[in-house]
């Protein structure tokens, strides 16, 4: 049908700032069945009904709307671990639940940065903001340079230990929530 003909389909407009939201939504979906670099902006414009150039009036270029991308799926995992009841099992069961159902994205994003600064650089953000919630969690205000770096090694732990259980069922759920906690505890206490 033509564009002015009374059954054609119009586009309707959205806010700069809902588009915005719908299109890093949309990187945010894809992200559940490929890598990130496996997005691309053609597939993305196509999904939410508009023209490539005009996702580039959003995004001037590929790699701002793919750091927005990756930007959003680290807020999703701060969120999911912040702490509701002021306790680190909380913390780890968020983190659990968090990496249980996004494992795949999660690789995708984090283990797969490749050589990009700015995706290196989003996720150093990820982790000082992850351990900073841990630290709150535990009450430590003041943290030495060794317990601040301690605690960031117990991410990593935290992160592979999790995937694995995701990924391979290694262990139950509790098995792994009393396995990181108890390093945790062990870790902190020994820095201190």
């Amino acid at each position: 049908m033509a564009a002015g003909s009374p059954g054609a389909k119009r586009r309707a407009r959205q806010h700069p700032d809902e588009r915005r939201k719908q299109l890093i939504g949309i990187g945010l979906e894809m992200l559940t069945t490929r890598p990130l670099h496996q997005i691309t902006i053609d597939d993305v414009a196509a999904k939410a009904g508009i023209s490539r150039s005009l996702l580039f009036h959003y995004f001037p270029t590929k790699r701002d709307y793919y750091a927005d991308v990756v930007r959003a799926a680290s807020r999703r995992l701060l969120r999911a671990t912040r702490v509701e009841g002021d306790t680190i099992d909380d913390l780890v069961a968020g983190f659990l639940n968090f990496i249980e159902r996004r494992h795949e994205p999660y690789i995708a994003l984090f283990r797969s940065a490749g050589t990009d600064d700015w995706a290196h650089e989003i996720f150093r953000e990820t982790r000082a903001a992850l351990t900073d919630q841990v630290l709150t969690a535990l009450a430590i205000e003041q943290p030495s340079e060794l317990v601040r770096a301690a605690v960031g090694a117990w991410l990593a732990y935290a992160e592979e230990l999790a995937l694995e259980w995701a990924q391979h069922h290694t262990g139950t759920r509790e098995q792994v929530h009393a396995l990181l906690t108890g390093a945790l505890e062990h870790i902190v206490r020994s820095a201190r």
